[in-house]
């Protein structure tokens, strides 16, 4: 949710931008992306890393990453910020503790 992955960067800068997104439909790879840019996309399994570093969008952004994966979705980053971006309701579907 916070800055682009490095292998995304990389991917990117080796393969132009027709390239990574060609990737994108290769079941079999592993796909690195920023939340913002999947909008309406889906895959399989998804693992949201929550590392935004200001809550400007953030809620947006996690709630498009959440809705992002057909069949599992992992949620990684600070429990505190997600409750705190997301509500007691997210994160209690998250399977966060309770306050």
């Amino acid at each position: 949710m916070g800055s682009r992955h490095p292998a995304q960067v990389e991917r990117q800068e080796a393969d132009g931008h027709v390239g990574y997104w060609r990737s994108f439909w290769e079941d079999d790879d592993v796909f690195y992306g920023h939340v913002l840019g999947c909008k309406g996309l889906e895959r399989r399994a998804v693992v949201l890393c929550v590392n935004a570093t200001s809550t400007d969008r953030a809620r947006e952004m996690l709630y498009v990453g959440m809705s992002r994966a057909t069949d599992q979705l992992v949620v990684v980053g600070d429990p505190d910020f997600v409750r705190e971006i997301g509500g007691n309701q997210v994160a209690a579907r998250l399977g966060l503790e309770p306050r």
